[in-house]
């Protein structure tokens, strides 16, 4: 394994999995540019392999940028052609539209060809051995790859996964809180049809319509914070037994980002002074290239955050929050923001592999890993 100074130095090759969808395309986004990663290989269904990227994805690009002339060029490798996805990268992001069994035999067969497997899928989010990264709440999660690697046989690959979008912006927003002890969350999740992979040419069915029911995303809202917020030992992660949660999740008529109506009731008296000061110097992720400069931005107008205004607010990286009402019982409400496919999706699979790299766990494969993996 080749230890890795930052910058990366040459840089590392990134592939994506599902790279014709709409998170493929947020990743694009993402690592166009990227100081640290570079795209080399895309893939996707059988029915786009072999075309350049950018005859694959016509008329139905939905970003608001150009495809990058190198990118574009790429040809499309089909997803199940595990030797040619694993050829030429490091990493791979992966976001496919697979059943679990099927997402889990993809990622699991990448990581033991030596590949670092960033998931935006939700197949492993449960599983103890992989790490289940919000980078601004649970950086120290990361240390479980060691485990993970031994138990499964895994030399420079792993496995790490992105959480649910619904939970983004109030994890976050409860993490800088937790000093003052989180005993119980109601939250109401408005979410904006791009979380379905939708635009509204695609559904205009959401046109001036909201749909109250979004098929698991309560459970995945009620349970995956207790994992973001466990302990994670050298054995595993632990899920957290509190906060108590009870989530509620609608799709809105909204192109991009996740609304949450939070009602929290903490266990130590906390003044809105004392929130407002701890999100202000909350650092999230700070420092690496895609973080937010300030995770936690609050919004001091009584009808704010709204999506049009408030989603891009450094580039789609950071939390916006507002309406806060503390009460004299520790019945703590507020609404927080965050862009679903950015933050929620690839733009934090993205800041989870640059923790990744900055820690150490993520190598350069030599050409002789990457023939052996292919045998």
């Amino acid at each position: 394994m080749t230890k890795i100074n930052l910058p990366p130095s040459p840089k590392l090759k990134a592939g994506i999995v599902g790279a014709t969808g709409m998170v493929g395309q947020q990743l694009i986004r993402m690592l166009k540019d990227h100081p640290w990663f570079e795209v080399t290989m895309l893939a996707a269904s059988a029915g786009s392999a072999g075309k350049s990227y950018k005859e694959s994805t016509q008329g139905r690009w939905f970003m608001d940028f150009a495809i990058p002339e190198g990118i574009g060029a790429l040809t499309v490798v089909d997803s199940d052609d595990l030797t040619a996805v694993t050829a030429d990268v490091d990493i791979v992001f992966c976001a496919v539209s697979l059943d679990k069994a099927q997402v889990l035999r993809l990622e699991d067969d990448l990581a033991k060809r030596g590949v670092f497997v960033v998931s935006c899928n939700s197949a492993y989010r449960m599983d103890p051995l992989v790490p289940m990264m919000i980078p601004a709440a649970n950086a120290d999660h990361l240390k479980v790859i060691e485990a993970q690697r031994k138990a499964r046989g895994y030399d420079t690959g792993a496995i790490i996964v992105k959480s649910n979008c619904s939970i983004q912006s109030y994890v976050i927003g409860l993490t800088p809180l937790k000093q003052f002890d989180v005993q119980e969350i109601f939250v109401h999740s408005e979410q904006a049809i791009s979380g379905a992979g939708k635009t509204f040419g695609t559904w205009p069915e959401m046109i001036e319509n909201v749909i109250p029911y979004i098929g698991g995303e309560e459970q995945k809202s009620e349970v995956e914070p207790l994992k973001v917020w466990g302990d994670a030992t050298a054995s595993g992660i632990t899920n957290a037994t509190t906060p108590r949660i009870k989530a509620k999740c609608v799709r809105v008529a909204v192109s991009d980002g996740h609304t949450a109506y939070v009602t929290a009731r903490f266990g130590k008296p906390v003044t809105r002074e004392q929130i407002l000061a701890a999100w202000k110097d909350f650092a999230g992720a700070s420092g690496l290239p895609s973080a937010a400069k300030q995770q936690i931005h609050y919004v001091d107008a009584v009808d704010r955050p709204q999506p049009r205004l408030d989603v891009m607010t450094e580039n789609g990286m950071a939390v916006t929050i507002g309406q806060l009402d503390v009460s004299e019982d520790n019945w703590v409400r507020f609404t927080a923001l965050a862009h679903n496919a950015i933050l929620g999706a690839a733009g934090g699979a993205v800041l989870a592999c640059e923790l990744a790299v900055k820690e150490g766990y993520v190598h350069h494969r030599t050409a002789k890993q990457a023939a052996a993996a292919s045998k």
